[in-house]
């Protein structure tokens, strides 16, 4: 039998004005420390970015996404922060931030599976 793993997720939303405080859903980040877990994905749909912004680039949006997988990986492109433990790294990208790309609060839940949690949360969040 598989062992359950508490995790946590937050949703990683796109705030073109951040005064305003309008977003949309464009990706999910989930974490275990106990499954040495932590992974994203991320999708921006051209046609719903364009009725929300018009004037975002999208290609620029999505290399400063691809950061925050490259951060998840520990990718030495990361930057120093991709270089810390899964748990610093998790907090990192889910600090408050006033900037265009937020991520929600943290959220906790417990599975067997954190791949397809990931995808689960992924399909119902953001897509």
């Amino acid at each position: 039998m598989q062992e359950k793993h508490l995790y946590e997720y937050a949703v990683i939303r796109l705030v073109p004005k951040v005064e305003r405080e309008e977003f949309l859903n464009v990706g999910i980040i989930v974490f275990s420390k106990q499954g040495k877990y932590l992974k994203t994905l991320f999708e921006v749909d051209e046609k719903r970015l364009r009725v929300f912004c018009k004037d975002l680039d999208k290609d620029d949006l999505c290399n400063n996404l691809d950061s925050f997988k490259k951060i998840c990986d520990g990718n030495k492109n990361g930057g120093p922060i991709a270089q810390l433990d899964l748990p610093s790294r998790f907090r990192w990208l889910t600090a408050v931030r006033s900037s265009i790309i937020q991520t929600s609060r943290p959220h906790p839940g417990m599975t067997n599976d954190l791949d397809r949690t990931l995808d689960r949360l992924f399909t119902e969040l953001v897509l």
